[in-house]
């Protein structure tokens, strides 16, 4: 999807009498656009949701619903582990830096117990009990996983605790998630037009973010916010264009998406002045399974290992498409692959086998000797327990013996939009610079008047590291500030 059409701001004085007015205009209803609407409701505002789908959701209705949570929340207690928010924040600017926004990481990790009391306020539930494999996401309604607090260099900074809280749902739980924060925004006040794109912001003579311009069906809708604008609209990995320019990393992949991610919000924002923030920092997922990929090897085009198998798989599908040449193989032996649990296979076969490695080298097209030298070294120290080169926890080391097999990541097992069978799929982490409370920022570093910005479509936490569960839980912690801090605004634009 490419996006051409204007997004230049359209002056207030302009458009005479509004089809809509509110307080309170949040634009998107995927996670962060459910907590500021929900937020800014139940502070007293005026709230309209405008939603460019036919309903609530978006592409946290289609993800895994898993929610980066710890510092001691009831559920990490009632599986017997004891977390504090100096250790959660020890781990999170490891794993979500460098240049991690160390000063959002703290306000998240101080307040991450509440916000899970929070989703349960909102009735969303969490089994007390813990899925111990490492996985994308378990096939089981456990509340609690791994999200690689137990590999190294992370367990060298930080106490290994899991906090990969997931809603009480079997495989993917966005919907579940979704289901539960667009009711509490509903039931709270907030009230939703669907089928409505925005395409405009609309400015007072002061420069004040007063509204915007959207059309539903075709036709053009006018809407007055007395107070602010809360962008909520997602990335842009379905804007090709706007990935040529700003993370091409990520062209010719899958997308990770509900296909609306056209970074529509971050475009009529750019328009009026606002700054944009780490707009090449991605997300990638390799089509490799965890189980397989701890139990033997990931190597690339030229047989050669390049990280710890086991940690979280986010890291070394960003280090392999990056850095690494491809093809990309999972080495495991039979041994290894039927130790796997059925749950933990997806389903996923061999591609290729072979009884010996040059058999299995030639087969994939790898230098001679090249494979054979990366498995003689890997079983040469995991024979001792040992794997000197990139520290892969002792419980997953052993000599690989003949049969081999190489499971190919291009067969894939991720959905997404868009993209070849590549065997990875992403989405973009960049977005419009926010404060702590939502507001965006111009390119002198001033709050932009009536603006604020929440979710994908700003830089949240990340810098250039990625863990499970902070796209959901960095949209709806701040999706939360910047409702409250719009509905706390005086009616200025009134």
């Amino acid at each position: 999807m490419t996006s051409r059409s204007s997004v230049e701001p359209v002056p207030a004085d302009g458009i005479g009498a509004f089809d809509h007015e509110c307080d309170v205009l949040v634009v998107g209803f995927g996670c962060a656009g459910a907590a500021a609407a929900y937020e800014a409701a139940r502070a007293g505002a005026d709230v309209l949701v405008l939603e460019r789908a036919s309903g609530p959701g978006g592409s946290s209705a289609q993800s895994g619903g898993e929610l980066y949570l710890g510092g001691g929340t009831e559920v990490q207690k009632a599986c017997g582990f004891d977390d504090d928010p100096d250790n959660m924040y020890a781990y999170l600017v490891k794993a979500l830096g460098p240049n991690a926004d160390t000063a959002k990481i703290r306000l998240y990790c101080d307040g991450s117990v509440g916000h899970f009391e929070w989703f349960r306020e909102c009735g969303v539930t969490f089994n007390p009990s813990f899925y111990d494999q490492p996985t994308w996401m378990p096939m089981s309604e456990d509340g609690l996983m791994w999200l690689g607090e137990n590999s190294w260099p992370y367990n060298t900074v930080a106490r290994p605790v899991p906090r990969g809280h997931r809603p009480a749902a079997s495989g993917f739980g966005g919907a579940v998630l979704m289901e539960k924060l667009s009711a509490a925004a509903t039931a709270a006040g907030a009230v939703t037009h669907v089928d409505t794109v925005a395409s405009n912001l609309v400015l007072d003579a002061d420069g004040r973010v007063a509204g915007l311009v959207a059309r539903k069906y075709g036709e053009r809708v006018t809407y007055r916010a007395r107070r602010a604008v809360v962008l909520t609209t997602g990335g842009f990995v379905d804007n090709e264009e706007m990935l040529a320019d700003h993370a091409p990393v990520l062209l010719g992949h899958g997308k990770v998406s509900d296909g609306l991610d056209d970074g529509s919000g971050i475009r009529m924002a750019a328009a009026i002045g606002a700054a944009t923030r780490r707009m090449g920092v991605v997300e990638i997922a390799l089509t490799a399974l965890p189980a397989m990929v701890c139990r033997g090897m990931l190597v690339d085009g030229m047989g050669r290992r390049f990280l710890n198998e086991d940690v979280y798989p986010g890291h070394w599908s960003v280090h392999a498409v990056r850095d690494q040449p491809g093809p990309y193989w999972t080495i495991i032996d039979e041994e290894g692959y039927e130790s796997v649990p059925e749950a933990d296979r997806w389903g996923v076969l061999p591609k290729h086998a072979a009884e010996t490695l040059a058999e299995l080298e030639e087969s994939l097209g790898m230098p001679p000797g090249a494979l054979e030298a990366t498995v003689e070294t890997y079983n040469r120290h995991a024979a001792n327990g040992e794997d000197p080169y990139f520290h892969k926890d002792p419980k997953w080391l052993r000599p690989l013996r003949p049969p081999f097999a190489a499971i190919d990541p291009g067969a894939g097992f991720f959905g997404g939009t868009g993209g070849p069978a590549s065997g990875a799929s992403g989405f973009t982490l960049g977005g419009l610079h926010t404060t702590a409370d939502g507001e965006v920022l111009n390119n002198s570093g001033d709050p932009v008047p009536g603006l604020y910005a929440a979710g994908r479509a700003a830089s949240g936490m990340h810098g250039e590291g990625y863990v499970s569960g902070t796209s959901l839980g960095d949209g709806t912690f701040f999706g939360r500030r910047a409702g409250r801090a719009a509905a706390a605004l005086e009616k200025e634009n009134a």
